[in-house]
């Protein structure tokens, strides 16, 4: 609780406009002399325990009036004390208690302003030392030692092989990518690693920048890293479509006096960038949680269309993260989340549709080349009723799983898989993830009626990649374990570069390059003065899959040697000779089934521009 109590002179509202959280039935307008006003917001954190930081707070208002010798009391909602307010529920309550607790005292005049109405007042202050005071109330005091002890919520740990066999977590966590993401869980000690190598990676490759115009973990884009982002949302839109999905398009602010998205964005604490927009307090929304729910709210459903899954690439999700823990692509401020919700019928159907994008997560870190480890998460009460079904995923997945069982729930999921990358300092990359929510149905109010009863649905959160970000983190952290650092060629921004070995050599080179991209490959030409030595070497500091040196004996004879990176090792470049058609057709078929688009950048080199 934020107090702000100010001794006036005089004070009086007149409320405006309502809200949709509008308190009914309330004083709108009204003036007191000679008054304590009592300028309060609740805070999410009242909501532990309510009653207590209520007592605490009309004894706060009742020693301040006194000493202040003042018989006159407005209690006056403002939420402008804190960026972190209780649902407004919690808040209508604290502030009715708050007024009755002071009436209930004796001796004062108690009045209290309307909640959920913006209101135009007018106040004047008197101007001794305590006539301004201000004050923060947390849960907790005293009196909180003679409460019953509030229930700890405890975590067990274990590892599940796909035979079903149980095992310690800890004997588990040595140096492989599953130990790294159960050292991670358990707080295990690991080696102390620096910056990142992707960050390095994502500036040397110009794929993307910091923008120190920005705020902290806002970034800029390249064309090539704007191209391998693309192509990424483009995989993940097809993904989708192949499931059923239907894409859609929500706004990126949200009004905070919605109940259920106060209640809803409550969850998230200080992880948010919140501002007033002429009187309305909003919020950027963190994920598309939202809109989507909104847009379930608004329609009318029917059993017979469930499972009906909705699909957002949200550019942009916002999470006010905290600044030393910004970096690079792995944790940022504002990212690209593909984002899917299923509003399923029951829980069968939510369990079947689960299993189905589980398996799409495990799918897109091989189609991504970035191996994956994976942790299930669940309540006691679901491991009761579930335990064979869990065995059957970890069975289904082929992988042992770390699974972390919670005695209560403490979130809006009773079930949730999330798959990792890791890093090349053996750190996880969160990315899939799949999350049974039985709560949002019921806050947002999306139900259907079945024989006569209304049903507030489970609906499952999904994100196939993770955040586009972190996929391209992963991807270029991956690298480290490679011999020969590379991306999947379907994600090269440049797939063959074409070397002319003299101007001569140019006019040649040119015409295949054109003819590559009209057979839809991405090719360009290093027509620039420099020596061949040079222009293979940075054709391979960009990880170019294919590179062609054309020289008189490819034009003579009509064949391209061609450097395959996929193929060389470090100390041996593996070279083949190709005809064009064999080229292309190699490129082809290690990209079939995946998205393509065009050049971002010129397909002469003498004419692109550097970026760093």
């Amino acid at each position: 609780m934020r107090l702000l109590l100010i001794h006036s002179d005089h004070i009086d509202y007149q409320a405006q406009k309502k809200t949709p959280v509008a308190e009914e039935g309330a004083v709108l307008q009204d003036e007191l002399d000679e008054a304590l006003v009592a300028f309060c917001a609740v805070e999410s954190a009242d909501e532990e325990d309510i009653d207590d930081v209520v007592d605490r707070t009309v004894a706060e208002v009742l020693k301040t009036a006194g000493e202040l010798k003042t018989d006159r009391v407005l209690v006056y909602p403002y939420a402008h004390l804190s960026s972190d307010l209780a649902a407004p529920e919690a808040a209508k309550k604290a502030l009715r208690a708050i007024e009755e607790g002071l009436n209930a005292a004796g001796g004062l005049t108690v009045r209290r302003a309307p909640f959920g109405w913006y209101k135009a007042f007018t106040l004047s202050c008197k101007g001794h030392p305590l006539s301004e005071l201000s004050r923060t109330i947390v849960p907790g005091g005293e009196e909180e030692a003679a409460k019953p002890a509030k229930k700890t919520v405890t975590h067990t740990f274990f590892v599940l092989t796909p035979e079903g066999e149980r095992k310690e977590a800890e004997a588990c966590a040595d140096d492989s990518p599953f130990g790294s993401l159960i050292k991670k869980e358990l707080g295990l000690p690991v080696q102390a690693g620096g910056e990142p190598i992707h960050v390095d990676l994502m500036r040397s490759k110009e794929f993307v920048d910091y923008e120190p115009a920005s705020d902290i973990g806002h970034l800029r884009w390249m064309p090539r890293g704007r191209l391998v982002r693309d192509l990424l949302g483009d995989y993940v839109l097809g993904l989708v479509l192949n499931y059923g999905g239907m894409p859609v398009e929500t706004p990126v602010m949200y009004d905070l006096d919605d109940p259920a998205i106060s209640e809803h964005a409550a969850k998230f604490g200080e992880r948010q960038y919140r501002f007033k927009s002429g009187n309305r307090n909003m919020m950027l929304r963190f994920a598309a949680c939202f809109g989507m729910f909104s847009f379930m709210r608004d329609m009318h459903i029917s059993p017979n269309t469930l499972p009906m899954k909705m699909y957002e690439l949200s550019t942009y999700s916002f999470r006010h993260e905290q600044s030393g823990e910004v970096i690079g692509l792995k944790r940022l401020r504002a990212f690209t989340m593909p984002d899917m919700h299923t509003l399923c019928k029951d829980m069968d159907n939510a369990l079947r549709c689960f299993e189905e994008q589980l398996r799409m997560g495990w799918q897109s870190g091989v189609d991504l080349g970035t191996p994956l480890v994976g942790a299930f998460r669940c309540t006691q009460d679901f491991w009761e009723q579930y335990e064979d079904w869990v065995k059957a995923i970890v069975r289904e997945s082929g992988v042992p799983m770390l699974i972390e069982i919670l005695s209560d729930r403490v979130h809006y999921w009773i079930a949730k898989v999330d798959l990792a990358a890791i890093d090349g300092q053996g750190r996880p990359i969160e990315n899939p993830t799949v999350q049974i929510d039985v709560e949002s149905s019921l806050r947002f109010d999306i139900s259907y009626h079945l024989d006569g009863e209304e049903v507030h649905p489970p609906i499952l959160h999904c994100s196939p990649t993770g955040s586009i970000e972190r996929v391209i983190c992963a991807m270029l952290e991956n690298t480290a374990y490679q011999s020969v650092p590379r991306l999947p060629t379907w994600l090269s921004p440049t797939q063959v570069r074409f070397v002319p070995v003299s101007e001569r050599h140019a006019p040649y080179a040119i015409d295949l390059c054109a003819r590559m991209n009209a057979a839809g490959v991405r090719a360009d030409v290093d027509d620039r003065d420099e020596s061949v030595n040079k222009k293979i070497r940075e054709a391979g500091t960009e990880w170019v899959p294919y590179v062609a040196v054309i020289g008189d004996r490819e034009m003579d004879e009509g064949k391209l040697t061609v450097t395959i990176r996929s193929l060389s090792d470090p100390k041996k470049p593996h070279k083949e000779e190709m005809t064009f058609d064999a080229l292309v057709a190699a490129v082809k078929e290690e990209c079939a089934g995946k998205p393509f688009r065009p050049m971002y950048t010129a397909k002469h080199l003498s004419v692109r521009p550097r970026f760093l």
